[in-house]
């Protein structure tokens, strides 16, 4: 999900009256958290979005399970150097092309900071997809649950809380209050390690449209108490309190067995006696927290899952509602509350925050608050509020901050000299199985005649001769009997030596499409980038290039 949307720009009007107005307009709606240095909603072919994500490159999955999951979530690159995030759902998700277009469309009206926001769709045959800003900092349940050098903050914490609650009250006052799953994993962080709900949420998800699918311990109760039922299919040794073999019992949230064990009943709950028969079974198996449930998504039960996100905030674990509410009765917050927080905040602050995510967690769906109310409880409990949040996740932030190798100096300062040095001492080490395909292919003439182009184009780029270089690799390159990363780079460089930014550009992205992880694509388009005088898309190149560069050398 993609480029931060934090600062924004103004047209160039005819009178310095006219300027002056579209300032205070620009001003007005960052003040009301609106996005308006987005791009208007817009639909894509597949083809765009197989060239954005490298042919929907395994490199380039960013979703949580990778490509085992049932709709993927891959990186990718627009033309116009945006980032950004591409759902493609399975096939079967939307059998109903006007549906899929008319909810994308809808939820693509959305523009606000607190949103990774929808910025298209594609609905071509089969294909449905999705596009959406890019959020390069990783997931909310990452932060919490995984976290590798040190716990999210306190602070943070609140923001987080704070700023989901505005997402969703912004949501609701257009007209789209319902969110699908909400949980950890929607929330993503963006260049600035701000927080934002995803979008991808507020699209339905399912045939019908209705459907609400999360683990059974952290369903809300309502779809507990209307959705699940036993069955006694026969039985003589069943205790009395049990109904006889045509009757079937509703079972409730606290009802639920929450240590996972599938077809046991709780104890010491006082709704129900443990049968005494064995062929007593579950008609949808909803006894065992792994086993999927589902229901009707309302505004009610979406304020249910953001008490169970409050928890998560508060724990740094992702414990059951029945439980935590188990733990709030007895008074013991000290068993809810992450240790790693020890000393962060006070006891007022840290009751508070339970407080709120007890009325979330209530079980008449009437008795939660809305989003309105609980961003007027979340403001006057934040802390820290002129720090920024990539200073309170330790995040590096802009190009400043990363270490950067020769390759990238030499991009910032567009040393092209120095980037021909180091492309002609690398030669074509990463051109993978390009030795292979080519000797087996030597006997045909017209790849031999391949060969002698890249061959004449390889000594013109040795003896600096740009000119005949782009001349003969273009010869290369236009035969297609192989595709070589290496030569577009090689002429994306011969570009740049020419003076010509964009077709160095353009070169430096189809190396990328062709080998999605290589780091000198990157590095080549920041250059090409800042030949163009477009500096922030140059830094996030930059960036990238560092990233993976990092990778690479950590893994050789």
């Amino acid at each position: 999900m993609g480029c931060g949307c934090s600062k924004l720009t103004s047209c160039c009007w005819a009178s310095e009256q006219n300027g002056s107005v579209l300032e205070d307009h620009n001003a007005e709606k960052e003040e009301k958290g609106e996005a308006s240095d987005l791009p208007a909603f817009r639909e894509y072919s597949v083809e765009q979005l197989r060239i954005a994500t490298s042919g929907f490159a395994v490199e380039n999955i960013v979703s949580e399970h990778g490509e085992k999951a049932p709709n993927v979530v891959y990186k990718g690159k627009l033309d116009n150097q945006r980032r950004v995030a591409v759902k493609r759902f399975n096939r079967s998700a939307w059998p109903d092309t006007r549906q899929f277009l008319e909810e994308a469309r809808a939820v693509g009206q959305l523009r606000n900071l607190r949103l990774a926001n929808l910025l298209g769709c594609c609905c071509e045959g089969d294909e449905r997809l999705l596009v959406a800003e890019f959020m390069p900092n990783d997931t909310l349940a990452k932060h919490l649950f995984h976290w590798e050098t040190q716990p999210m903050k306190w602070a943070m914490r609140l923001r987080v809380a704070l700023y989901l609650a505005q997402a969703l009250e912004y949501c609701t006052s257009r007209g789209r209050a319902l969110y699908h799953d909400l949980n950890a994993y929607r929330v993503v962080f963006d260049d600035d390690a701000n927080p934002r709900l995803s979008c991808f949420g507020l699209m339905k998800n399912s045939r019908d449209g209705k459907s609400y699918s999360t683990n059974l311990a952290f369903t809300p109760p309502e779809y507990l108490r209307t959705g699940w039922e036993v069955d006694q299919v026969t039985s003589s040794e069943v205790d009395k309190s049990f109904p006889t073999q045509e009757e079937r019992i509703l079972i409730r949230e606290d009802q639920l067995d929450i240590s996972g064990n599938a077809g046991t009943w709780p104890l010491n709950r006082g709704f129900l006696k443990k049968p005494k028969a064995k062929n007593f079974h579950l008609k949808q198996k909803a006894l065992s927290i792994s086993q999927v449930g589902k229901g009707r998504v309302t505004a009610e039960s979406v304020m249910y899952s953001f008490g169970t996100l409050l928890l998560d905030l508060l724990s740094g674990k992702h414990i059951p509602p029945s439980h935590a509410l188990d733990l709030i009765r007895d008074r013991n917050l000290q068993m809810l509350t992450d240790s790693c927080l020890e000393g962060q905040f006070s006891n007022d602050d840290g009751t508070e925050l339970v407080r709120l995510a007890s009325r979330c967690l209530q079980y008449e769906p009437r008795e939660r608050p809305n989003p309105k109310s609980l961003v007027a409880a979340l403001l006057p409990l934040q802390k820290e509020m002129e720090v920024p949040s990539h200073v309170l996740m330790s995040i590096q932030h802009g190009a400043a901050a990363l270490p950067l190798t020769p390759l990238g100096e030499a991009c910032v300062r567009l040393d092209l000299t120095a980037i021909h040095e180091i492309l002609e001492k690398l030669g074509y080490k990463d051109d993978e199985g390009a030795a292979t395909e080519l000797s087996f292919q030597m006997w045909t003439n017209q790849v031999q005649d391949t060969l002698n182009s890249k061959k004449k184009g390889d000594i013109a780029f040795r003896h600096k001769d740009f000119r005949a270089a782009i001349d003969c690799y273009t010869q290369f390159i236009d035969v297609g009997t192989m595709i070589s990363p290496t030569v577009f780079a090689r002429r994306s460089l011969s570009h740049l030596m020419n003076d010509m930014p964009q077709e160095a550009l353009n070169d430096a992205v189809q190396a990328q499409v062709i080998s999605p992880i290589w780091h000198i694509a990157s590095y080549l388009q920041a250059a090409a980038l800042f030949g163009l005088g477009r500096e922030n898309e140059a830094h996030i190149a930059l960036k990238e290039g560092s990233v993976l560069e990092e990778k690479r050398n950590v893994t050789s």
